[in-house]
C-alpha cells in the first residue's frame, strides 16, 4: 500500500503550483498589455480631440473675413496633424443660371480621425453627421423673406500642406471686401463641401430648401440652398489672400 502514496516531498503539488503561478502571470501580462493599449488609444483620441478644439478656435480667431480689413496675422497650434488647402467652389444662382462662381477653397486640419475646415467664412469641426459649425457662414436671410445677403470668404491661397512639429503655423491674411447688389429674383446658393450636414441645417434654419448635387462632375457634392420667393440679394466677397507658413 505504501507504494501507492505520493512522494513524501510533495513534488506533484509543487509542480502544479508552479504551473498555476505561470499561467496566472501570463494572464496578468496579457491583461496589462490590453489595458496599456486601451489607455494609449484613449490618450491619442483625447489628444486629437483637444488639438481639433484648439485648431477650431485658432482658425476662427485668425481668419475673420467679416471683421478684418487689411493685414492680419494669426497662428494655429497643434501637437500633431496636417493643415492643407483644398479646392472648393461656391456658386450663386438664379433662374437664369450662375450669377457668380468663386474658387473659395478650404483650409483643412486633420489628425487622429479629427477634422476642422474653414470654408467660405464658416468653421466646421468633425465629419459626417457629427460635424458641426464652430462659426456660422456670413449668409443672412431676413425673417420677412425680402432680403438675402450672401457673404463669401475666398482664401486665394496656394495649394500646400503643412505638418505640425511642435511649432505654431502662421496664417497671414490681407483682407479686402467687395459688395454689390444682385437685384431682385429667386436665388440659390451652392457650397461645395465634404461635410454637408451642418450646412444643410444652417440653410434650413434660414428657410431654404436644401438638396445635394455634384455641379461640376468632380465627385464632390455641393449643398444647394434654394431660398423661396423673390427677394433682393446682395453679394459680399471677403477676399483673404491667405499665406500659410511657419509662425
Amino acid at each position: 500500500m505504501t507504494g501507492l502514496l505520493p512522494p513524501p516531498d510533495g513534488s506533484d503539488r509543487g509542480q502544479s503550483n508552479v504551473v498555476g503561478v505561470a499561467l496566472l502571470l501570463g494572464i496578468t501580462v496579457v491583461a496589462l498589455g490590453v489595458l496599456t493599449a486601451s489607455i494609449g488609444l484613449a490618450v491619442d483620441a483625447g489628444t486629437g480631440a483637444a488639438d481639433a478644439a484648439r485648431v477650431g478656435d485658432d482658425v476662427d480667431d485668425a481668419l475673420r473675413p467679416v471683421e478684418v480689413t487689411g493685414e492680419h496675422v494669426g497662428s494655429v497650434r497643434a501637437t500633431d496633424g496636417q493643415l492643407r488647402t483644398v479646392g472648393r467652389d461656391v456658386r450663386v444662382l438664379n433662374d437664369s443660371g450662375t450669377v457668380a462662381l468663386f474658387e473659395a477653397d478650404a483650409l483643412v486640419y486633420e489628425t487622429d480621425g479629427q477634422r476642422v475646415t474653414f470654408l467660405a467664412g464658416a468653421v466646421v469641426r468633425g465629419e459626417g453627421r457629427g460635424a458641426r459649425l464652430v462659426s456660422d457662414p456670413p449668409v443672412v436671410a431676413s425673417p420677412d423673406g425680402d432680403v438675402l445677403v450672401v457673404g463669401v470668404a475666398t482664401l486665394g491661397a496656394d495649394r500646400r500642406t503643412v505638418s505640425f512639429a511642435g511649432e505654431p503655423v502662421r496664417l497671414r491674411t490681407n483682407v479686402t471686401h467687395d459688395r454689390r447688389s444682385l437685384g431682385r429674383g429667386e436665388y440659390r446658393l451652392a457650397i461645395e463641401t465634404t461635410t454637408p450636414a451642418p450646412w444643410r441645417s444652417y440653410f434650413r434654419e434660414l428657410g431654404a430648401t436644401v438638396t445635394d448635387r455634384d455641379l461640376d462632375g468632380d465627385g464632390v457634392d455641393s449643398v444647394v440652398a434654394t431660398f423661396p420667393d423673390e427677394r433682393t440679394a446682395y453679394l459680399v466677397v471677403h477676399a483673404l489672400h491667405l499665406e500659410v507658413g511657419d509662425a
